[in-house]
């Protein structure tokens, strides 16, 4: 008999009942089991490798990196910036971006590649460019580059340009142009090698990634100028672990030099103009403040042994590096003999002649002396006699007593002026023999005996400040990260080394060396600024070629002369103080192996120093006021550009399509004895062709000259003082 509907829909609806049953079932034993697993896995986790698991964890919360606090400012007395960070940007383009448009890119790559070639000249065409953009995308996206590089340090001006080309500015998504911008600090020089080897440079050890101070101040006050580093800690959040703040980096302090802008350009024109007039190998300077002993200049030059043409820049700081000094040792002599009395009384003459054996030895020799000097024209004369006969009978029983006596003077004190690599003097110690008074007879005026132009231009300073011994120093005054200034207070090596009366005696005698009949720096003589000093010419000593400094700037302990001398070839100095009655700034000038006719110290580094002086008279930096408001009635039309030099009117003519436009004029060529005509040039070339002529400048106001007066054509003896207004429009 057949089942009737009802039997049926109640089999049908047991056996649906079963199987949801059953895959229920099927679901909870799966279930049981990955909570099973899961207990396991927790167990194994939480008890048997908690050690390790911990450890882990500490492992990752410990990373950390360190924060490079900013580097402080080096500044000029002024406030000039002399050393800054800048921050410059590496530009590239990640071809792996994750949205990358490829197709995009492919069609815009010749209008991209004409625009890279626009903005970056110089670098490559724009054919160079459409080459290496296709071939950066020809491998699969996987073997694409993730950093092909635009270009690398520009300033933010030429990221925010290259972010306006074709393809970059399709879309502000970095995932789409896989545009990518780093961000780089570098230490910026805004016055270029301006007193290079003073500021110093920093960079990077095979040792030490860091950035630190390699020479000249940034290397003697790097502890300052780098700051304190901070620290940032890996540390768990919501969204992950990044890095945080833990201790925060303290920026380093800005460093206000004694430098002055104006007298550093003044020495290093003058200092670089002797040089290749002289062909000299390398030459040193220094401008020293007379009451403060602040350093207003300094300035190393050397030939440049890469460069075809003769050209000298910034290398070695000579200043202080000891050589032997020459005659200029007689002032350090004459004030020790002062002091202690022998030279007294400066009126007793001593018999001299052209040659003097001492101990039946190598004879001694004077070039330019008579038959006899009384004491207070020794250095006028430069007399090597007239020191030994003078010095001698007082030390012969103990030649150590001569250093000993400088020493008790502070001059083989260190001056830490924050210089890197200062040396101090080298006097060796003497036997009590005849070798050892033999050396002394030497040493007494320049010779075996190494003293660094640091260390003559302060004592000569010295007797320049009636006696008091004033440190030198280059560093004015710190500014604190938080904005606090700390003044660094003048200070003294030793308040006084000479009597007042003795210290105007051998000013005296040093004023002679210039303005009296034996002098040998007659040549510096001039009325508008009344020079002082001392010339000193030494033999140039054999040297050890070998390096002085391993590669992290170390000094090694090596010897540095190998003994002898090489004939012919000479280092020349003149040291003095201007102006004579009130003296406000000594200068000593160091210059080795000048050529013939400039061999002779005066022409060659005394008229550098006399060159200064008369500049920074003519610049009011002597306390003249140039009180100069203009020609009445003349005005001057807008001149474009004029220069004394034909070439580069001709190449501004041409870059300016001016054709024979007489828009930019060329000065009327120089009339002897008549004032130059500068109206249009620049001030710099103004001061070198008014001041090559003999005549003394000042000017006011910024640009090219617009006015002079005298007007151009005026006759004027040299020394007339020029007066020049400056406009710019």
């Amino acid at each position: 008999m057949p089942s009737s509907p009802q039997k049926k829909n109640r089999r049908s609806s047991g056996s649906r009942n079963s199987y949801v049953v059953g895959r229920f079932g099927i679901i909870f034993a799966i279930t049981v089991v990955i909570a099973i697993c899961i207990s396991i896995m927790l167990v194994r986790t939480t008890v048997v490798n908690a050690g390790a698991w911990n450890a882990m964890g500490a492992s990752t919360l410990r990373d950390s990196t360190v924060i490079t606090p900013n580097r402080g400012e080096i500044l000029a007395a002024d406030g000039s910036i002399l050393a800054t960070n800048l921050y410059y940007f590496n530009v590239m383009v990640d071809f792996r971006a994750t949205r990358f448009d490829i197709t995009g890119f492919h069609d815009s790559i010749p209008q991209l590649a004409g625009a890279l070639a626009r903005l970056i000249p110089g670098k490559r065409d724009s054919l160079a460019w459409k080459k290496k953009l296709e071939k950066a995308i020809e491998p699969p996206k996987s073997s694409r580059t993730r950093n092909f590089v635009i270009v690398k340090g520009v300033p933010e001006e030429t990221v925010n340009k290259i972010k306006k080309l074709p393809f970059f500015r399709s879309s502000k998504n970095a995932n789409k142009t896989g545009l990518k911008v780093d961000k780089v600090m570098k230490r910026s020089y805004p016055f270029g090698q301006m007193a290079r080897m003073s500021i110093g440079r920093v960079g990077q050890t095979d040792t030490d990634p860091e950035v630190h101070g390699r020479s000249g101040l940034e290397r003697a006050l790097d502890t300052l100028l780098y700051g304190v580093p901070g620290l940032a800690r890996k540390k768990l959040f919501t969204r992950g672990a990044r890095y945080d703040v833990e201790i925060p980096a303290t920026d380093g302090y800005d460093v206000t030099t004694t430098i002055d802008i104006t007298m550093q350009d003044i020495l290093e024109s003058e200092l670089g103009e002797m040089l290749l007039l002289a062909k000299a190998d390398w030459g040193t300077a220094i401008i020293m403040e007379v009451a403060t002993g602040d350093i207003k200049a300094m300035s190393n030059l050397e030939r440049d042994s890469t460069s075809r043409t003769p050209r000298y820049i910034e290398a070695l700081n000579r200043a202080v590096e000891a050589y032997e000094p020459g005659s200029v040792m007689k002032v350090m002599t004459m004030a020790v003999a002062l002091e202690k009395g022998f030279a007294k009384p400066v009126s007793r003459s001593y018999p001299i002649g052209r040659s003097f054996a001492y101990l039946g030895r190598r004879p001694i020799s004077d070039t330019h002396s008579p038959g006899s000097l009384p004491v207070d024209r020794f250095i006028e004369y430069s007399s090597n006699i007239g020191m030994v006969k003078m010095s001698m009978p007082h030390y012969e029983g103990d030649p150590n007593r001569f250093r000993a006596d400088l020493a008790e003077m502070g001059f083989f004190d260190r001056l830490n002026t924050g210089i890197a690599r200062e040396r101090t003097p080298y006097f060796p110690r003497l036997q009590n023999n005849v070798g050892g008074r033999l050396s002394l007879s030497r040493m007494v005026f320049g010779y075996t005996t190494m003293i660094p132009p640091l260390y003559t231009c302060a004592f000569y300073n010295a007797v320049a400040n009636d006696g008091r011994f004033v440190r030198p120093r280059l560093v004015k005054s710190l500014r604190t990260p938080d904005g606090r200034d700390s003044a660094i207070d003048v200070s003294y090596v030793r308040e006084r080394i000479l009597s007042s009366e003795n210290a105007a005696i051998l000013r005296k005698m040093m004023r002679g060396v210039v303005w009296e009949q034996g002098g040998t720096a007659k040549a510096l003589k001039s009325d508008i600024v009344e020079i002082a000093g001392k010339t000193g010419t030494c033999k140039i000593a054999k040297e050890d070629k070998r390096p002085r400094f391993d590669k992290d700037g170390n000094r090694l302990q090596l010897t540095p002369f190998k003994g002898g001398y090489l004939e012919g070839h000479y280092r020349v100095t003149f040291c003095g103080f201007f102006p004579y009655e009130n003296p406000k700034y000594t200068c000593i000038v160091v210059i080795n192996d000048p050529k013939v006719p400039y061999r002779g110290p005066a022409l060659s580094s005394g008229t550098v120093l006399k060159n200064v002086a008369l500049k920074m008279y003519a610049r009011g930096m002597l306390e003249e006021d140039p009180g100069f408001t203009g020609t009445p009635g003349k005005t001057s039309g807008p001149t474009v550009y004029s220069s004394f030099n034909s070439r580069r009117n001709a190449t501004l003519h041409a870059d300016l399509q001016l054709a024979d436009s007489r828009a930019i004029r060329r000065p009327e060529d120089r009339v002897e004895g008549c004032v130059p005509d500068v109206r249009g040039v620049g001030i710099r070339e103004a001061l070198t062709h008014l001041e090559s002529a003999g005549y003394a400048v000042s000017f006011q106001g910024i640009g090219y000259v617009a006015d002079q007066n005298p007007p151009a054509g005026t006759p004027a003896v040299p020394g007339t003082k020029v007066q020049l207004v400056l406009k710019h429009n």
